[in-house]
């Protein structure tokens, strides 16, 4: 699925195209590019995203699962409403933005994961046992961790919960700038990208 802003199946959408309010993440393009590769998505996938920001991954989503649903689960309502107005600029129809707070508004989504994308969230371990309980066998759970403390969660909870096929990336990326009359390169802030599938 294409969209007048972005007519082409490959992801990786220019972050500049995206709606954004200040203090609220996005998921750099880099970034995103990493994660919706760990995710591994199917034309019908149903994608929870945990603290969905900016709306960068259910866009990207939403665009690569023509006939799956994504799920985008936002605290403040305002962040939610800018998820939404990212959504309709991209055209994408198969997005459901959710106002709640995870672990516990979880137990009222209708719709039953195969991928789960954690982006966020206070109680991040309990966010992982709760969300984990709802997958499939051989469903997938992608998080990330901007820092030490998240990191040592994520990893810590994807062995309490015994996933298989654990990875954890960290790449570097710098990208191209103009600082005054040169051009520099600058880097993009570093961030874990940690995943697990449920085993059989």
């Amino acid at each position: 699925m294409t969209s007048k802003l972005w007519s082409f199946v490959t992801p990786g959408i220019p972050d500049d195209l995206f709606e954004n309010l200040p203090g609220i993440p996005l998921s750099q393009r880099e970034i995103r590019l990493q994660l919706l590769s760990q995710l591994r998505l199917k034309s019908d996938s149903v994608l929870w995203d945990i603290g969905a920001g900016t709306g960068t991954i259910p866009v990207e989503a939403g665009l690569l699962c023509p006939q799956g649903k994504i799920v985008a689960i936002e605290r403040d309502e305002e962040v939610a409403n800018l998820i939404r107005r990212n959504c309709d600029r991209f055209e994408v129809k198969n997005v459901e933005v959710i106002e709640g707070i995870a672990p516990e508004c979880l137990h009222d989504l209708q719709q039953k994961p195969d991928r789960i994308c954690i982006e966020g969230g206070r109680a991040i371990a309990d966010i992982m046992q709760t969300a984990w309980s709802y997958l499939p066998p051989s469903g997938r759970v992608v998080a990330t961790a901007a820092n030490l403390e998240n990191l040592y969660t994520i990893s810590q909870s994807l062995a309490e919960l015994r996933a298989i096929n654990v990875e954890v990336v960290q790449s570097a990326v710098n990208r191209l700038e103009m600082r005054g009359f040169s051009r520099t390169f600058a880097a993009v802030d570093p961030i874990f990208i940690l995943s697990g599938e449920k085993l059989d």
